[in-house]
């Protein structure tokens, strides 16, 4: 089998028409002496030689050669600005809905202000489904609760730990999340997401190390959902807290300040493209802004 290694060379030394020629243009560095080697090494595997040293001739075979390198190792440079190009154009996120309806839209408009020609897919899902669309090459990155090991191949990083809360409709008795925990048996209705994300896992594991069960009687899809029917007086919602985000419209949140707190980060595979790299610096921020949120500027005092 051919080496491509040793093809390269040899057209470096058929376009520039000789080995010093070659050298002085290779994109890396290499000695003459080892360039002579190697060619030496392909015209023995071919069986031909392929060019006179003095003075510099393609003979018929390495006319033959290079005729069908040249279109090829010529294009490469072309070829990588134009994938440079679609890459740094394309960006494919997943999310969940509450990530892509309040805290992506400031983030996509400053990128779009940096990248013009910016294509932006967005994807819904949370850890599971988006690792499974990480995996299959349909994502680039994924922002997401982290509640479990993630598959083999991925790489992670949280960027910040969320509250769980309680979600009651605004006339509930209750004032705090401790005055529902604290009843004797937990018989209101729980609206919740599945069992097998993050938020529900984590609250069920607390509540069984306190030797409490509380099973859910509404199951819905989205955060958003569960807002959606606690709201239309189906039961108590499970949901998270986020900082500076409003409550949902018709409920009140009652923070779980005392169980585990839910961690958010970004998966993605292999090495991000420019345009994916600066989204994640850009989450990073909007992240670290709800940590800890700038202060007010103060007002001036007023002298006499």
């Amino acid at each position: 089998m051919l080496n491509l290694h040793h093809l390269e060379l040899f057209y470096y030394v058929a376009r520039h028409r000789g080995i010093a020629g070659a050298v002085r243009h290779m994109p890396y560095g290499i000695q003459q002496p080892a360039v002579s080697g190697q060619i030496l090494t392909l015209e023995d595997h071919l069986g031909v030689t392929l060019f006179r040293r003095r003075p510099f001739e393609l003979t018929a075979a390495g006319r033959d050669l290079f005729a069908v390198l040249e279109p090829f190792f010529s294009g490469l440079d072309d070829l990588e600005r134009r994938l440079q190009r679609e890459a740094s154009a394309r960006l494919r996120l997943g999310a969940s809905q509450t990530v892509l309806k309040d805290h992506l839209p400031a983030i996509a408009r400053a990128l779009r202000e940096q990248f013009p020609n910016l294509q932006l897919v967005l994807r819904t899902g949370y850890q599971h489904h988006l690792e499974s669309l990480l995996e299959a090459g349909e994502i680039d990155l994924a922002v997401t609760v982290i509640d479990r090991s993630i598959a083999t191949g991925l790489r992670s990083e949280i960027l910040i730990e969320l509250e769980l809360a309680l979600l009651v409709p605004p006339r509930h008795p209750a004032r705090n999340a401790d005055r529902i925990l604290a009843a004797d048996r937990l018989s209101e209705p729980l609206v919740g997401m599945p069992a097998e994300e993050a938020g529900p896992r984590v609250f069920h594991r607390e509540l069984e190390r306190r030797g409490l069960a509380w099973p859910v009687t509404l199951e819905v899809g989205t955060l958003e959902l569960v807002a959606t029917y606690v709201a239309a007086g189906f039961g108590v919602g499970l949901g998270i807290r986020i900082p500076g985000v409003p409550p949902p419209p018709g409920v009140r949140v009652l923070p779980l300040d005392d169980f585990p707190r839910i961690p958010v980060g970004l998966l993605w595979i292999g090495k991000l493209s420019r345009v994916t790299r600066t989204l994640a610096d850009r989450l990073r921020a909007a992240a670290r802004s709800l940590i800890d949120p700038p202060s007010p500027p103060s007002s001036p005092v007023a002298t006499r």
